[in-house]
């Protein structure tokens, strides 16, 4: 009896497993969670991937950077400037042919071929010019050997004998005081524009006799056009030729100094030096 209530009890135990073995979840439900873990990995794998190609990638640039740091650049070349041309070139003393291109060249387009040829001046119109050993003293000595007596001849008002040409306000201040040695007795006014009026200057040239006119040609042209200066009484007209500025410019070599001194050569020099009055020296 035993026996048999043991085989019974195994029966329904089994019965009861196979009952059971519905209810259990099916081991479908794991694959969803396998395809997320394979299509994890395979992102995982695509980005390490991107990962491992991005920095094979940026050794490979700043290869090519750091070949372009190497690499010497090509440098522009720069417009010599009247300064760089002149700091490598020795300085030579002006002559009156110098002045006589000049003088062509400006007005090569600006004249006709006959009035050109009656701007061209005669060599007896130039005084000796200065050969880079003088001081304006000693070369106004040289070329003006009888100024004493020219000085004492001299009684004509608003006019000068000698007229000295230069590119600035300071430049005129320098070459009064370099006149000490020259002048003697002779009376010498400052003619620039530079902290002087221009109505002051026309009543200093007519209140007494002036032998000596510095100055700018700018204000010189416009005393001239104020008919507070004339011409009449000139007789020397020296430019400041070869004196250099901070840049190594000439006089002629600033271009509204030049302007202003093409204007003064027109005003009655050009014409003062064809009929023999005027001499123009180049200091």
């Amino acid at each position: 009896m035993g026996v048999v209530f043991q085989q019974a009890d195994y029966a329904s135990e089994a019965e009861e497993t196979q009952e059971k073995q519905p209810t259990e979840k099916p081991s479908t439900q794991t694959q969803p969670e396998k395809r997320k873990r394979v299509t994890e990995n395979t992102l995982k794998a695509k980005k390490k991937k991107k990962n491992d190609q991005k920095e094979c990638i940026i050794p490979q640039k700043k290869e090519t950077e750091d070949e372009k740091s190497t690499k010497p650049k090509k440098k522009r070349k720069k417009k010599k400037t009247i300064t760089d041309v002149l700091s490598s070139s020795e300085p030579k003393p002006g002559c009156s042919a110098d002045l006589q291109n000049l003088v062509t060249q400006y007005f090569s387009d600006k004249r006709s071929v006959i009035e050109q040829e009656e701007l061209q001046l005669l060599d007896s119109c130039f005084l000796s010019s200065n050969d880079l050993t003088h001081t304006l003293s000693s070369y106004l000595k040289q070329v003006c050997p009888k100024w004493a007596k020219i000085q004492k001849q001299h009684t004509e008002m608003s006019s000068v004998v000698l007229l000295i040409v230069c590119s600035s306000a300071l430049r005129t201040i320098e070459l009064i005081k370099q006149l000490t040695a020259f002048k003697g007795g002779a009376k010498a006014i400052k003619l620039f524009a530079k902290h002087i009026k221009i109505e002051e200057q026309v009543k200093l040239l007519q209140k007494g006799v002036i032998h000596i006119g510095v100055g700018t040609p700018g204000r010189i042209n416009a005393l001239i056009e104020k008919e507070g200066l004339n011409l009449k009484a000139l007789r020397y007209m020296v430019l400041d030729w070869n004196w250099r500025d901070q840049k190594l410019r000439r006089m002629v070599d600033i271009p509204e100094v030049k302007l202003d001194f093409m204007k003064l050569l027109e005003n009655g020099v050009l014409n003062g030096c064809k009929e023999d009055k005027v001499k123009i020296g180049l200091f």
